[in-house]
């Protein structure tokens, strides 16, 4: 199954792509679900999560966290109660590490080449502990960064992952993650990437739906 793991919408306050257009665009795409994570917030996200309910399609939530080195994903936190540091940006990578694996959930750094800033990760994410898969795969990525990405994960012997990081609803779809075991829920989401049952790709459906166009 394929599922695109870096998702944004109207509620991450930085574009303007609702969320039925988003699922509705999933679904035209062959995905089988998307998962999103709205900037700085989990709380956020839970009116898509109900949009998906009414479309029939699995809405998975997430976590677009920006720390000291980069910006980092995280899933499996229930609320807002993850950020314990009382502001949105620059957390201390580590201890956000340390903290969401400590209720949980895991974290993986979200394009990890591309330059962001004096907030980088680049070829720190080498040095990087505790993580539980890499995106290899963004859609909003230089081919060249995600090419980075994919050694790294494979020098670290790190899971991949794969996501579009849209924010428009042409970007849907362009990266995803194709998973060897079922996922229904958060709990199975966290279970196939600790177990490696996931692999980030450029989305076949993506491409042939360009093609088509």
């Amino acid at each position: 199954m394929w599922i695109d793991c870096h998702c944004h919408t109207k509620y991450s306050y930085d574009n303007w792509l609702e969320p039925v257009d988003l699922i509705r665009r999933a679904k035209e795409l062959g995905l089988d679900g998307v998962c999103i994570t709205e900037h700085y917030s989990y709380e956020a996200s839970l009116p898509v999560e109900q949009v998906g309910r009414d479309e029939g399609f699995l809405v998975l939530r997430g976590v677009e966290i920006a720390t000291d080195r980069g910006h980092m994903l995280a899933y499996g936190m229930q609320d807002d109660g993850w950020n314990i540091w009382g502001r949105d940006n620059y957390l201390p990578i580590n201890e956000v590490i340390e903290h969401i694996n400590s209720i949980g959930g895991i974290c993986v750094p979200a394009h990890p080449f591309r330059e962001v800033g004096v907030a980088s990760l680049l070829h720190g994410l080498l040095d990087i502990t505790g993580i539980a898969a890499v995106e290899t795969h963004n859609g909003g990525n230089l081919d060249s960064d995600n090419d980075l990405a994919i050694s790294a994960a494979r020098h670290m012997t790190l899971p991949a992952l794969g996501g579009s990081d849209c924010h428009k609803t042409i970007a849907v779809g362009k990266c995803a993650t194709k998973f060897s075991q079922p996922v229904t829920d958060m709990a199975s989401f966290i279970a196939a990437v600790r177990a490696g049952a996931c692999q980030g790709s450029y989305y076949p459906g993506y491409l042939q739906l360009a093609q088509a166009a």
